[in-house]
């Protein structure tokens, strides 16, 4: 049966117009005529052709309807984001540019069909997908979809940086770096305010201090971090780490050291075991009276100030004065003798110490930290139990390290540790201290490079520059002492 008599039996039977017996032949004769035949297949040809049309517009509307989403981008961050066509059924799409990426510091790339640029404005924002489908004529106008994205405004923008008052008591510099000799090494530090701190004007807390004292030859360096729940910890850090250097240039009875130096000597001429663990035992307690200093003197500050500014201690968390000034404390001396260097270390909660020997081969760790099974459990040097605490014995807060030579020996406040280590588990593992030393020395989001050569006088302001560094949820104040 041709498609002309198949056309015209359906089209009367849905006309109802039946054709009875006596009719066939007429109706053969009717459907061979060929103005007929030409009338028939001009109609199919129209239906066709309007089928097609609605195929295309319906086609269309699926693709401008069909959900499209496109990670978010950042303010000022490199974006690269390929629409995948194949993947989204959209292989009969013939003709596509993108009108309106450009305004964002976008573009697209035709070829590879990526997104791409640095966004340099944030919001809900929007751009048009121009496309034409297979079968749609070329001088069409093309077809515009609206494709949504998200732009994130650049974290770093949302930060305040309030200055803290100058007026208040016992202000101090919300940023400040120092670089020195001690010896035959070279020591760098910076403290920084923490952007949580700057967003609402409130104090540095993290303070440290170093010296050579020339007239023994030991080094001393401390860093301490004060608690910023409590309102006077600031001057608590401070005087935490001055107290240490005091102790130690004026206080330390040089008969004990000078015994404690001959022992040393004897014990690596003979290299008795007896002998070692009774310079471990003095050195204990030489460092211990120096945290026994550190903690009379800001209790002795506490009790004066209570006295006199009474309307200071109104923080009902507080159970005394001291509680005010509230710091952690780590600190090191050191002192190198013919037979390599002598490191003795204390510690009491989340800041570390770590050395690097010389070859870059090995890290120790030289405290353990105060952090709790699930933080929170900092301890402080201001808090009396910690010199009678049965679970952690104040004896094993010491430390004491005899190495031929080291490269890098590192104290750090949390601000550093929790965003460069993130657990207390990282960093006794050798090859974690190895990146972090290559992020110093450039290889980092920023590219910032801190150059530990001997004749770099900017090795402060690079060490500064480079504890800018941008880590969601660690807004802490941040310190950092190195000797190298």
């Amino acid at each position: 049966m041709n498609d002309t008599k198949l056309y015209i039996q359906n089209l009367f039977a849905v006309k109802k117009i039946a054709i009875g017996q006596n009719r066939q032949q007429l109706f053969e004769d009717f459907i061979k005529k060929e103005d007929n035949e030409q009338i028939v297949k001009t109609i199919i040809e129209q239906q066709n052709y309007l089928m097609d049309k609605w195929e295309l517009k319906n086609r269309v509307a699926d693709i401008i309807a069909q959900q499209l989403t496109i990670p978010n981008a950042t303010v000022g961050k490199l974006y690269k984001f390929k629409i995948d066509f194949e993947q989204l059924n959209l292989t009969d799409l013939i003709h596509v540019e993108c009108f309106g990426l450009e305004e964002m510091g976008l573009a697209f790339n035709k070829n590879e069909s990526i997104i791409e640029g640095i966004p340099n404005q944030n919001g809900e924002l929007s751009f048009k997908l121009l496309f034409k489908i297979i079968n749609e004529a070329e001088d069409s106008i093309p077809n515009e979809k609206i494709i949504p994205i998200v732009i994130n405004a650049d974290p770093k923008t949302l930060w305040k940086d309030i200055p803290s008052n100058r007026a208040a008591p016992f202000w101090k510099k919300d940023d400040i770096i120092a670089s020195g000799k001690l010896g035959d090494k070279k020591i760098v530090v910076a403290s920084k305010r923490g952007r949580s701190h700057e967003n609402v004007g409130s104090f540095r807390d993290d303070d440290f201090s170093f010296k050579l004292i020339e007239e023994i030859g030991w080094s001393a360096i401390a860093v301490a971090d004060g608690a910023g729940s409590y309102p006077l910890s600031r001057e608590g850090s401070r005087l935490a780490c001055i107290a240490v250097i005091d102790y130690f240039e004026k206080h330390l009875e040089k008969e004990t050291l000078e015994d404690f130096e001959h022992k040393i000597f004897e014990q690596q001429k003979s290299n008795g075991e007896d002998l070692l663990n009774e310079i471990k035992v003095l050195s204990k307690q030489i460092l211990y009276k120096a945290v026994l200093f550190s903690h009379q003197q800001i209790k002795n500050l506490a009790e004066q100030i209570e006295v006199s500014s009474p309307e200071l201690f109104n923080n009902p968390k507080a159970k005394n004065a001291l509680d005010y000034f509230h710091t952690t404390l780590i600190f090191t001396l050191f002192k190198k003798f013919d037979f390599g260097y002598v490191v003795m270390t204390f510690g009491v909660g989340d800041c570390p110490i770590a050395i690097v020997n010389k070859e870059q081969t090995e890290t120790t760790l030289l405290n353990w930290l105060d952090v709790g099974e699930f933080g929170g459990g900092t301890r402080f040097v201001t808090q009396a139990d910690i010199f009678h605490s049965q679970e952690h014995p104040m004896a094993s807060r010491f430390n004491f390290k005899i190495m031929a030579d080291f490269s890098y020996l590192f104290l750090m406040s949390d601000g550093i540790y929790d965003p460069k280590f993130v657990v207390e588990a990282n960093l006794e593992k050798h090859e974690r201290w190895l990146e972090f030393l290559k992020d110093l020395q450039g290889e980092n989001e920023e590219n910032v490079k801190v150059d530990f050569s001997y004749e770099n006088k900017e090795i402060a302001d690079q060490l500064s520059t480079w504890m800018d560094f941008w880590s969601p949820g660690n807004h802490d104040d941040r310190t950092l002492a190195i000797v190298f």
